[in-house]
């Protein structure tokens, strides 16, 4: 009886024994666990920048094209792709033939016009005018030898010596003479009418505008360069026919260019003008161009897959590598602070907003609360919680946290 009575309490005490035992072990590990390994890096003074990474296009600034004025040869072209030209440098030469003969047709439509236009402001040929004036002048007398022998006739019928008749019969005839004079005074003003004078009018108008086109038109048959530059397109080929607007040529200036860059939208509100500008192309590995902002974007667009803003930004070219056209890697450079004290981003840790930082001190962990401004995606600036030189730890074992207090190895 005593012996089954006393079993239940000797295995409490056991499992108690045991648990104490464990606990034990458990305390003893922890306080004898070996240091967690970490890298250390050191607060340091330097350089930081903020920059906007995106991709652009080249563009000229001070562009030339030139087209076919009209249907006709390339008779020659003195220049090739690649060519530097100078101001007036003459580039290419077109069959002008056609267009001289429209030239010479449009001159002989503007005298024919001018002549019309002539006529109808005098009333006439000079010949009509000379005729009419005559006329004008026999009426005139004739108007003046019915009036004075009207009143010749009037006089002797007072007198008795003329019968009523005679004087009915000079006032008809004088009646006739001013009706002839009048019809010929109406004639000499107003020999055409208002419609025939405009329509001559716009003859004599198309006529100029036709003369014009064509003077314009063969002044462009000899294309000469309109400032200094490169020649960058050359599509045709000498002896080739080519339609009217055909290009011809394109020439730039390419000392400073454009470049086109597109901003993902969330990094559009850090862009301003002036804003130091990288451009890299992949042609020419380690060159780099610079450039300032000219303008931030006012919209945004669908670009492929991307909602972006067009930036456009001004670069210095005048080793006159960059060409039109090319596609090119664009940095901007949006805040830059010289000699202040930066950390790995990777060493930052931020709780309930709160940004820390787990200082080295004596081979422990001790969790340092610190405040930054700049950052880019692998530095920080600080700005409070740390001294230049302070060693900060970054975790070398993934297996095992950092903890405030923690025993710590520093390995390379």
């Amino acid at each position: 009886m005593n012996n089954n009575s006393e079993t239940p309490g000797r295995r409490r005490w056991i499992w108690i024994a045991a648990g104490l035992v464990l606990l034990g072990y458990i305390l003893y590990s922890s306080l004898h666990q070996s240091p967690i390994k970490v890298h250390a890096v050191s607060v340091t003074r330097g350089k930081i920048r903020s920059v906007v990474s995106t991709n652009g296009k080249v563009e000229p600034l001070q562009n030339f094209e030139a087209h076919s004025p009209t249907a006709t040869t390339v008779r020659r072209i003195l220049v090739k792709e690649g060519d530097h030209v100078r101001k007036g440098q003459l580039l290419f030469e077109l069959d002008d033939s056609d267009i001289r003969s429209q030239a010479a047709r449009a001159q002989a439509q503007i005298k024919a016009a001018q002549a019309n236009l002539e006529a109808t402001k005098n009333s006439g040929t000079q010949e009509e005018v000379i005729t009419l004036t005559s006329d004008l002048l026999k009426a005139h007398s004739a108007r003046d030898a019915a009036q004075h022998n009207l009143e010749a006739l009037q006089r002797l019928q007072q007198q008795g010596a003329a019968a009523p008749g005679e004087v009915r019969q000079a006032q008809l005839k004088l009646q006739s003479a001013e009706a002839d004079l009048h019809l010929l005074e109406q004639k000499q003003k107003e020999r055409y009418s208002k419609p025939e004078v405009a329509r001559t009018e716009a003859q004599a108008t198309e006529a100029e505008a036709a003369y014009t086109n064509a003077l314009n038109s063969l002044s462009k048959t000899n294309v000469r360069a309109p400032f200094d530059g490169t020649i960058y397109s050359l599509p045709v080929k000498q002896g080739a026919f080519v339609q009217t607007g055909d290009l011809l040529m394109q020439e730039a200036d390419l000392s400073r260019v454009l470049v086109r860059a597109f901003v993902d939208e969330p990094d559009i509100g850090r862009l301003q003008t002036g804003q130091r500008v990288e451009v890299t192309w992949d042609a020419v590995p380690g060159r780099t161009w610079t450039g300032t902002v000219a303008s931030v974007p006012a919209t945004v667009k669908p670009r492929g897959n991307r909602t972006v803003g067009e930036t456009t930004c001004l670069i210095d070219n005048q080793d006159l590598r960059l060409l039109p056209n090319i596609n090119v890697g664009v940095t901007i450079v949006v805040a830059e602070h010289d000699n202040v004290l930066t950390l790995p981003r990777d060493a930052m840790h931020v709780d309930d907003s709160v940004p820390y930082v787990f200082r080295i001190v004596n081979s422990r962990t001790k969790r340092q609360n610190i405040q930054f401004s700049l950052q880019n995606l692998t530095r920080v600036e600080l700005t409070s919680g740390l001294s230049e030189g302070d060693q900060v730890a970054l975790p070398a074992d993934e297996l095992r946290p950092i903890l405030d207090g923690s025993s710590v190895k520093i390995v390379p």
